[in-house]
């Protein structure tokens, strides 16, 4: 393999739940969930049985037909917009999703999209042009052109940098909660200021919902909080609970941008991973996703009880939990020592995102182990 990931600390065989099982056979309580993408754990039965029953009778058709797990997946994902016009792309990936999204601002016939500051939204060429962080962007220049970033959470730099030109400006890009960055939650109002302001220009309001959606947050989608429809949005990972699904939803004008021929791929709706994606409804209704809600705060309140813990941001199951010393990298490490797998998107955030079954009683067990784990990393004066 290739070196782009390093060498990994583990290899994972199997999993049951919120655990995953290493070659040695040694178990971890998994609170990254394959970073959000493990929504209902690792075996879940309902995803199974879809999976095997799908694979089964039909595992691919060309884009040239439609095959009924993709035609119920798009009617329920339009049901969730809870907006008639609504339409769906489906893609392999968050970093696929967000490309259609910048494929549509193009099909405006305007050539500016701005996008978020320290935001994330895919490795690809044209996902990566959309990405707020010069680490990750600047090796790959020239990347695709036409896009300008804002300070994310400032509405008054948006306005400003909107109105230097506004009559070109095709999209706002953001994320309702950027996690790569450390789990940084926008406000309800500078999202409900955003709507406004692309309603003022005629400008596309493109939530990156990747990350945050499919109930991780406490709703399905983490804009639903603030009272906004966005014109698009984006969402993979939790959708196909370990399966391989992006998807592109439209609303109003830009559910009808892209016309026959005007974009494509070739394993997008695959039936098997749509009906993945169709078993992850079925089980993340709303009780389900009121349970989220609950056992986020509860996670939230025993975390900020801890003495390396500043504050713990974020909604639901994905939190931030900032550390009053930047050890979050050891932290990490040894989590691995203690069976927990966490993550750390900088030097002072551990990332918690658990599979969304994950139980009140693994949330202790979790507490338990995050608090060795917090006692040895941390470092005193002495």
């Amino acid at each position: 393999m290739m070196n782009n990931y390093g060498t990994p600390p583990l290899g994972i065989v199997s999993g049951h739940g919120a655990y995953l099982v290493d070659e040695h056979g040694t178990e971890y309580l998994d609170l990254l969930a394959g970073i959000a993408v493990n929504s209902l754990g690792t075996n879940h039965p309902a995803v199974v049985k879809a999976v095997n029953e799908q694979v089964s009778t039909l595992s691919h058709v060309s884009n040239l037909f439609a095959s009924p797990p993709a035609v119920k997946l798009a009617q329920r994902l339009q049901e969730k917009v809870g907006d008639d016009s609504a339409r769906v792309i489906f893609s392999n990936s968050g970093a696929e999703a967000n490309e259609a999204a910048f494929k549509l601002a193009r099909l405006t016939g305007r050539r500016r999209i701005l996008a978020a500051d320290h935001g994330f939204h895919g490795r690809t060429m044209g996902s990566l042009a959309l990405t707020g962080q010069p680490s990750k962007r600047d090796i790959f220049a020239p990347l695709p052109g036409g896009v300008e970033f804002y300070p994310y959470g400032d509405i008054d730099y948006l306005r400003k940098l909107v109105e230097v030109n506004p009559t070109d400006t095709a999209a706002i890009f953001l994320e309702p909660i950027q996690g790569e960055t450390g789990v940084i939650p926008a406000t309800q109002e500078f999202l409900q200021d955003i709507r406004a302001l692309c309603d003022e220009y005629g400008i596309l309001m493109v939530v990156d919902e990747v990350q945050t959606g499919v109930g991780r947050t406490g709703t399905f989608f983490a804009f639903e909080k603030a009272g906004i429809t966005p014109d698009v949005i984006t969402m993979a990972k939790g959708l196909g609970a370990g399966l391989p699904i992006g998807a592109c939803i439209g609303t109003g004008k830009a559910a009808e941008l892209f016309e026959p021929g005007s974009h494509g791929t070739t394993f997008g709706g695959n039936p098997v991973s749509c009906a993945a994606a169709n078993a992850v409804l079925d089980v993340i209704d709303d009780e389900f996703i009121a349970g989220v809600r609950s056992k986020g705060e509860k996670f939230a309140a025993e975390l900020n009880k801890l003495s390396l813990v500043d504050h713990v941001r974020g909604q639901g199951l994905l939190l931030g939990v900032v550390l009053n010393q930047p050890v979050a990298k050891e932290a990490v490490a040894e989590g691995l020592n203690n069976g927990l797998i966490v993550n750390a998107p900088s030097a002072d955030v551990v990332r918690i995102a658990p599979p969304l079954v994950i139980t009140e009683e693994d949330i202790d067990v979790a507490i338990e182990k995050i608090t060795t784990v917090f006692a040895t990393v941390t470092k005193t004066d002495n």
